[in-house]
């Protein structure tokens, strides 16, 4: 079997990260979805509403794609990550150039680490190359439209979190 991680902190899961997921199910039979517990980054989304959105929005197109597709939180190291779920590769998405170096410079310490597993970059489709859940976040927040960016419940769960804080 097939297994991939698909990690990110996913906060929240936009139209890019559905491109992708959606893109890497065509390479696996089960698609792991590695949503980062990050205490550094101080995510909008708690853990329990990022795993609720990420599964609502994956149900289905793992249907679609007959690939099982599960959340997997995680506080470890992604290649310690990896190893735990069975993931023989860690599926990336590159936006920009910008994301290349940073992901160069991963592969090699994850490979350092464990050279058994693959990592495979995919790139954004065109329309999606620019979104990113922190200007996500900064477009709802004052009060703009993201339903070019995010999935339908996810802009709804924008609106409500960013309602109930304020501007």
């Amino acid at each position: 079997m097939r297994i991939g991680l698909y990690p990110g902190t996913f906060d929240p899961i936009t139209l890019g990260h559905v491109d992708i997921i959606r893109r890497a199910c065509t390479l696996c039979d089960r698609l792991v979805i590695g949503i980062a517990i990050n205490r550094d980054k101080g995510p909008l989304f708690d853990l329990e509403e990022r795993v609720a959105m990420v599964e609502a929005e994956c149900r289905p197109i793992a249907v679609a794609a007959g690939v099982e597709i599960v959340a997997h939180p995680f506080e470890n190291l992604l290649i310690h990550c990896a190893t735990e779920v069975g993931a023989g590769m860690i599926i990336r998405g590159l936006r920009a150039v910008s994301d290349f170096e940073y992901e160069f410079q991963m592969v090699g310490m994850n490979r350092a680490m464990n050279d058994e597993i693959e990592t495979v970059f995919l790139m954004s489709d065109v329309q999606y190359q620019a979104v990113a859940s922190k200007l996500v976040k900064e477009i709802a927040r004052l009060g703009g439209d993201v339903s070019h960016f995010v999935p339908p419940a996810v802009g709804k769960a924008l609106a409500d979190k960013y309602r109930g804080h304020g501007r």
